[in-house]
């Protein structure tokens, strides 16, 4: 078997949701490729287009929600006759002659847009393969009604109706979860994760994180946390790409022994299993992550946009809470960290919520329509 995934550098989540599937299915011994779909419109538009979802994102989040908001108001913007659609779909031959040469068996998304993309093939071109959409928050996203794939893989089944209103067909839906790094469904125990982290076991842990790009108001939470931290309790703050934070705030707590500045983390599991409280943006493969983990979050509603979405879920579910500002969130961290009954019912309340293993659900599902589909040839 050998699976196409089309995925895209608007943030992380979507290539890292794509990783977690890639992962599982080369673990069980099929192929699986991972391309970047907007490369078929051209690698300038791709880079472009990366380059300034970054920026807004990190330095203007409100616009980035604006747009969100907007998208999700005015679908007709990403319709047919649109200028956005006719950019998106200007590598549609590109992306089909791919196709052609790979030898693939079923073709996955994770974003929207690239789905949008393969949609417009399989209206203009002959498409035998099955193709596949897995959404990355705990929402429908806007435009995904306007794709038609033949499968799409939502994240809770709470949300089915939620895909049925935005007009996706009960019969394409499937409730998998979202996919994580197989890494996440291990936990190594929290006490020997404290002291391989450079924490006292002895100490709370308070791990803080707001996506791999370091946005939001991590500088001045820090700062107020830093103010009112107990003696028994140990900060880590995880800065990711963003340097001049990385630097900032290692300078300013060069001294302070009990916070703990960090870059980019190849091991966020093993941080994860250390931390008894998890603060960061609710972004939907992060706190994936820290679902399969069933580690208490507290919420930074930095960026808003689809991330209110998986803000809304989460505090639903009754694993995770939220604050309105920097003092009120480092308030609320600081209680709950000294409340453990609240943070084990958090915790507990996982275990009733979130499917599990999400790409093992992914594979076996496409496994099995391909196996049906050699069967039927064979007849």
């Amino acid at each position: 078997m050998q699976l196409l995934i089309l995925s895209c550098n608007t943030g992380e989540g979507h290539n890292s949701c794509a990783k977690a599937i890639a992962e599982y299915f080369i673990f069980n011994d099929a192929s699986c490729q991972i391309v970047d779909s907007f490369g078929f419109i051209s690698h300038k538009a791709s880079q472009f287009i990366s380059d300034w979802h970054s920026k807004i994102y990190r330095h203007a989040p409100s616009a980035f929600s604006h747009g969100y908001k907007f998208a999700e108001e005015h679908s007709e913007f990403f319709d047919e006759d649109s200028t956005i659609y006719h950019f998106l779909t200007s590598g549609t031959t590109k992306l089909y002659n791919y196709l052609n040469t790979g030898n693939f068996d079923a073709i996955l998304c994770t974003h929207v847009l690239t789905a949008l993309q393969l949609s417009d093939v399989i209206k203009k071109y002959p498409l035998t393969l099955k193709t596949y959409f897995v959404a990355t928050d705990y929402t429908c996203s806007p435009t995904c009604n306007l794709s038609n794939l033949d499968y799409y893989f939502i994240p809770h089944k709470s949300l089915l109706n939620d895909f049925i209103d935005l007009g996706i067909p009960k019969d394409k839906i499937i409730c998998t979860g979202i996919p994580v790094r197989r890494i996440f469904y291990t936990t190594l125990e929290k006490s020997v994760a404290k002291q391989l982290c450079g924490i006292s076991p002895n100490h709370n842990h308070l791990l803080v994180m707001c996506g791999s790009m370091g946005c939001g108001p991590i500088e001045k939470t820090t700062e107020k946390l830093s103010a009112s931290i107990p003696t028994n309790c140990a900060v880590s703050v995880v800065c990711g790409n963003n340097q001049k934070l990385y630097k900032k705030l290692s300078q300013l707590y060069e001294k302070n022994t009990q916070i703990h500045i960090l870059g980019y983390v190849n091991d966020m599991s093993l941080l994860m299993d250390s931390a008894d409280l998890y603060l960061t943006k609710p972004g939907g493969l992060s706190i994936s992550e820290a679902a399969a983990k069933k580690l208490p979050m507290v919420f930074l509603n930095a960026v808003a946009g689809c991330e209110s979405y998986n803000l809304r879920f989460f505090i639903e579910k009754g694993v995770a809470q939220t604050a309105d500002t920097p003092k009120e969130v480092s308030e609320l961290c600081l209680h709950l960290l000294n409340d453990k009954k609240r943070l084990q019912n958090m915790s507990d309340a996982f275990y009733e919520t979130f499917e599990q293993h999400a790409s093992k659900n992914i594979y076996e599902i496409i496994n099995s329509n391909i196996n049906r589909t050699q069967e039927n040839m064979r007849k």
